[in-house]
């Protein structure tokens, strides 16, 4: 006995409608189903970020969440930021300063840099923001500890905090 849903959400712009199983993680969606490759599937457990998603403006580990979870939902993925032609400014910004190595963690590291600002920019506090009553500044520490859930085996956290600055048109 098979339990299958039909789920609609808005990905990258596009209404798609899927019929998946329960069971289904946001991730295998993604991948499997609607062929969006450029998320990847790291570690499966939600420890690694390279599957981090926008959904409705919110960065999630798409391995962590089922899919039927998101009938109505916005989720931008790698392709949806940017083209080739037309970068997206944080991919830019990690291509001029070189923040990736592999390139696997690339599209997770940009989805949540992309957040990141987001969080700043709503001064929404963190572990390391320094005062709750003053608004929260960019800072290296900000990234560093913002990004902490997105793993970079190769270790090109210097590039990417590097990037991360730029996108934001500051300077940490």
């Amino acid at each position: 006995m098979t339990y299958a849903s039909t789920v609609s959400m808005k990905v990258n712009g596009e209404r798609r409608d899927l019929e998946v199983d329960n069971r289904t993680s946001l991730l295998d969606a993604l991948r499997e189903h609607l062929h969006l490759t450029g998320t990847k599937k790291g570690c499966d457990h939600g420890q690694c970020g390279a599957c981090t998603v926008l959904v409705n403006g919110v960065r999630i580990n798409s391995c962590l969440t089922l899919a039927v979870m998101h009938d109505g939902d916005e989720v931008t993925t790698i392709e949806g930021l940017g083209q080739p032609d037309n970068l997206h400014p944080m991919q830019a910004a990690f291509v001029k300063h070189d923040g990736f190595q592999c390139g696997y963690c690339t599209p997770g590291q940009i989805c949540s840099s992309v957040a990141v600002l987001e969080e700043i920019k709503a001064n929404l506090p963190s572990h390391v923001t320094v005062s709750l009553t003053e608004r929260t500044r960019i800072s290296e520490a900000e990234i560093r500890e913002r990004m902490s859930g997105n793993i970079c085996r190769c270790g090109a956290y210097s590039n990417i905090v590097e990037a991360i600055v730029e996108a934001a048109g500051t300077r940490a």
